[in-house]
């Protein structure tokens, strides 16, 4: 039996209508043409990222790892969801970006991943296969951050919710929160009523995991947020993250995606090596330093390379 998922892939649609609204501050990144067409130089490797810290901070991590080892670097930081960034790889719009390896999976596999693909390495081992040949992986990191369910301690204990299938009785009466398309993908609202049982009252639109969500579930605006689990949020304000004991939010580990014809050999040794650093600590503790002390991710990224050296 194999896992079910609404997300429509961008590799198979044309998405670019949904790029302004994705982005959420009225500049498209991708507004410039493609690299090698008047974007800048075409021996520029271009960079993105999601409209998301993390991957903002993880792109400038990749990009000054490059420009270390002499490769001229264009950044693109904040293009949108997955199914924007997707066809920007595509259309050759950027050439590198951060991604999570469940999540890619779930996107790219036609009918579903299989059921028996959870741990990191099955994963990975799954991606090799159902990448377009366009498209590669590189090494992944330990470090990961899934997508969670997670309330407020008041929530929990009202509730008696330590996991996700103790939302099954009450979920009746609480509104959900998260990005836009939380609410269409398999590792969302689908798989959440599928896998679980799981029905709200409603669904909030808010934002990936960001202030927004964060703030609407202090206010109880909505009582269950999808959240990132390196979120310093949740350690900050107490919040409880729901166990997942049937696996519905896959390994998610970090890992390089980059079109084919834009990589190299030390390109490849450079991103690898940087991703034999970055564990989930390291990446909580630096992703912190841009949430909580606002740190531009430029100055974290630079701490962060100064600390743990690629070569």
């Amino acid at each position: 039996m194999k896992r079910r998922t609404l997300l429509t892939t961008a590799l198979a649609s044309g998405t670019a209508g949904l790029t302004l609204a994705a982005c959420g501050a009225g500049e498209d990144p991708l507004s410039a043409a493609p690299a090698g067409e008047g974007s800048g130089s075409s021996a520029a490797v271009v960079v993105g990222s999601a409209n998301f810290p993390e991957s903002e901070l993880l792109g400038e991590m990749y990009a000054q790892v490059l420009e270390g080892t002499g490769v001229q670097v264009e950044r693109k930081f904040g293009i949108g969801a997955r199914e924007v960034y997707l066809q920007a790889l595509q259309d050759g719009s950027i050439d590198l970006i951060p991604e999570y390896n469940g999540a890619l999976l779930s996107a790219l596999v036609e009918g579903g991943v299989p059921q028996d693909v959870q741990t990191s390495e099955e994963v990975y081992e799954a991606l090799q296969e159902a990448l377009p040949q366009s498209l590669e992986v590189l090494e992944q990191s330990e470090a990961q951050d899934k997508d969670s369910l997670t309330v407020t301690r008041a929530t929990a204990e009202q509730h008696g919710l330590v996991a996700i299938p103790d939302l099954v009785p009450v979920a009746g009466q609480m509104v959900c929160g998260g990005a836009p398309e939380f609410a269409e993908r398999y590792q969302g609202l689908v798989g959440l009523e599928e896998v679980y049982g799981v029905e709200f009252a409603g669904f909030r639109s808010l934002d990936a995991g960001g202030p927004l969500t964060v703030q609407a579930l202090l206010d109880d605006d909505i009582q269950v947020a999808n959240l990132f689990t390196t979120d310093s949020a949740i350690e900050t304000n107490d919040l409880v993250v729901l166990d997942d004991p049937e696996n519905l939010f896959l390994a998610e580990n970090v890992l390089p995606l980059i079109r084919s014809s834009a990589n190299t050999e030390a390109i490849t040794e450079a991103l690898n090596a940087f991703s034999a650093t970055l564990t989930t600590e390291k990446l909580t503790e630096h992703l912190a330093r841009v949430q909580v002390d606002k740190q531009s991710v430029a100055e974290v990224a630079q701490a962060y390379l100064a600390a743990n050296p690629v070569g």
